[in-house]
């Protein structure tokens, strides 16, 4: 059992019993928001708060981290799409050895003595304790024990018939099948940083560009190449095109996030943007001089509006779309 002592460290102490679900939650993807919408609701109709409990970093980073897997959400973009759900608290535990020893038993213990658990929404396929010997059996046969209700849920399906999977949506990303990845995300797969100094070409091309570094160096980027985007920042959300990977024009191979924004002006250095892909529109390549360059620039910039352009006149502002780029 937890220490008594240490019971109600992870909730504030007005917050009475709790609506719990538990897991990593990667990509807060459709069948995460689908836990998390009836776990909002269901919290709501019982009087009670509704948690989710994650972790950081991710388990297989502590277990293996030779096969962790490239990250989706880092934990700020998590949480910003978890906000959008409407449930009340989420508790990130620190993922460590130490925890990854609880037995089934021993987690489920944590949950009723520190978060108040009254009742668990969790995923068909949820493992849990060491080994992830725990499944849902066992949890039906602990919650009858303890005293709490158990509603286990089935998963999101996608067009294919498919269950919705963060291990999906990362193939579909890691390949550059944007469209899949936000079938399964429900939104376009996106990437948020700060805004840091760069070597200004961009500007000497008439092309200026907020060099965009993402929060975790585990952030999962799809294939290079040159993208339609649009990019939300402090001062509203505007179309753009970016350069993902190196400059070989310049022999530059270093992989960086480049986002020229259409119809804007100003520093935009330090602040915090996020960027959504919409299309991609070529591959990254080396051309002959800056003029050559410049040209396909211009190129890009056409081919990145009429994409955007596409993208509101089909009403699917949450989708991704494909279209052939033109050429010079």
């Amino acid at each position: 059992m937890i220490d008594a002592a240490r019971a109600d460290s992870m909730l504030p102490p007005h917050v009475g019993e709790t609506v719990v679900t538990v897991g990593t939650f990667d990509g807060v993807h459709r069948g995460h928001l689908d836990v998390l919408l009836r776990l909002a609701a269901r919290a709501k109709s019982t009087g009670r708060a509704s948690l989710l409990l994650t972790f950081e970093p991710h388990p297989l980073e502590v277990l293996s981290p030779g096969s962790a897997p490239a990250l989706l959400t880092t934990q700020h973009e998590k949480l910003a799409a978890i906000a959008c759900s409407g449930i009340d608290y989420v508790v990130i535990l620190p993922f460590t050895r130490e925890l990854a020893e609880h037995s089934a038993v021993q987690f489920v213990d944590l949950l009723c003595a520190r978060l108040r658990l009254a009742e668990l929404l969790i995923g068909h396929d949820h493992g849990f304790g060491k080994g992830r010997a725990g499944d849902v059996d066992t949890l039906r046969a602990l919650a009858a024990a303890l005293g709490f209700a158990v509603e286990v849920i089935a998963p999101v399906q996608t067009g294919d018939g498919k269950a919705v999977s963060s291990t999906r949506i990362r193939r579909a990303v890691a390949s550059g099948d944007l469209a899949a990845a936000a079938e399964g995300l429900g939104r376009r797969y996106s990437v948020a940083g700060r805004v840091g100094p760069g070597e200004s070409r961009g500007r000497g091309l008439g092309f200026p560009t907020l060099n965009v570094r993402p929060e975790s160096p585990r952030k999962l980027l799809p294939p290079d190449g040159v993208y339609a985007v649009e990019v939300d920042t402090t001062r509203g959300r505007f179309g753009g095109m970016m350069n993902l990977g190196g400059r070989p024009t310049f022999g530059d191979e270093v992989r960086g996030i480049e986002a020229h924004l259409f119809d804007a002006s100003g520093d935009f250095y330090g602040d915090q943007v996020q960027v959504s892909f919409v299309a991609r529109l070529r591959d990254t390549r080396r051309f002959d001089d800056a003029a050559a360059l410049r040209q396909q620039l211009s190129i890009d910039e056409q081919d990145a509006r009429r994409a955007l352009t596409l993208l509101a006149e089909s009403g699917n502002l949450k989708g991704s779309m494909h279209f052939p780029p033109s050429t010079p």
